[in-house]
């Protein structure tokens, strides 16, 4: 496979904040994996929001992300680094990854790999990495989420949204959901959901304490935030927690810290690509170990929404900035 290797590949660069059409091929070095590294040759990489937000120059960059965008890909290892012994040159892999996945090739540490669920296609799993890390570290480990328990996922069929349905359905829980039309509404119940809200016809603090008989909801996933935050409060049983993982419709707000006080609730949130190997290490230890089994099962399965040439990544993006899919974009070298 070495052999294989080229000295170059194409990439796609910004080339100026703004628009889709910034995004542009260029050609850059095959990266050499570095110490605990392993280099895979890129079937699929997922396309994310905050891929957008980073071409639109809005995206907070850490120390270290590369230049180059996209959290996740899915390939096949080509290269390993010193001291890598999990993987070998062949194996077929899924990343977690800071940057880089829009491209042929890619050098990610070794601990933030999965291998390809059975069931899954090499390239569908280019989408799951991103979306399985961010509900696993936010749903389960810091909102907590027990079996029996009744979930509202804001944006249900998104990537993140489709996969919580599935994981708390998996769980044993409830799972109500948000969507913007009927048609994605009838996508989320397909997904499992037990309730599906179109908010542009519905108001889900009406339904959500409908369907629990005037309690409210265990706990929400909010990628939403501005003016739903008051109405989540407002929704949330006693003891409820509330995470968010976006803030589309706007961080600021003016909201009710009594009612937080009063119903005992839990206010958290959190982002993944800035934190350190080895709490992505953790998070992927965790999937492997305690949903990585249900694939077999047949618990979870992919939602690929459509493929796009790598270089085609601004029509993936326009997709994803319409708001038109239902679960995910992947670019394919």
């Amino acid at each position: 496979m070495l052999a294989n290797i080229p000295a170059t590949q194409t990439v796609i660069e910004i080339s100026k904040p703004g628009t889709p059409e910034v995004l542009v091929p260029a050609t850059r070095p095959v990266p050499e994996p570095k110490a605990g590294e392993v280099l895979i040759r890129i079937a699929a990489g997922g396309v994310n929001r905050a891929d957008c937000l980073q071409r639109m120059g809005r995206y907070p960059m850490p120390p270290g992300a590369p230049d180059i965008p996209g959290l996740e890909c899915s390939g096949t290892v080509v290269k390993c680094g010193e001291g890598v012994t999990q993987w070998k040159d062949g194996d077929q892999v899924c990343a977690l990854m800071i940057g880089d996945g829009y491209g042929e090739y890619a050098a990610v540490p070794a601990v933030q790999c999965l291998p390809v669920p059975p069931g899954v296609s090499l390239i569908d799993a280019g989408g799951l990495p991103e979306t399985f890390c961010t509900v696993w570290t936010n749903v389960f480990e810091r909102m907590h989420l027990q079996p029996g328990e009744t979930v509202l996922v804001q944006g249900g069929s998104s990537g993140i949204g489709v996969t919580a349905i599935q994981l708390a359905k998996a769980w044993g829980c409830k799972v109500l959901v948000t969507a913007g039309s009927d048609a994605k509404c009838a996508a989320c119940r397909e997904f499992g959901a037990d309730v599906a809200i179109n908010y542009r016809t519905q108001d889900f603090v009406t339904v959500g304490k409908e369907f629990t008989g005037g309690r409210g909801v265990d706990a929400i996933l909010d990628m939403v935030g501005g003016d739903y935050i008051p109405r989540e409060i407002e929704l949330l049983a006693h003891e409820g927690r509330l995470c968010f993982v976006a803030l589309m419709r706007g961080n600021k707000v003016e909201a009710d810290f009594g009612a937080i006080q009063r119903k005992h609730l839990t206010v958290t949130g959190s982002t993944l690509r800035s934190r350190s190997v080895a709490q992505k290490a953790a998070i992927i230890t965790a999937l492997r170990e305690k949903v990585w089994p249900m694939w077999a099962q047949g618990k979870l399965r992919p939602f690929t929404f459509r493929q796009f040439p790598l270089r085609k990544a601004a029509a993936a993006h326009a997709l994803m900035e319409s708001s038109e899919h239902i679960g995910k974009i992947l670019l394919v070298p």
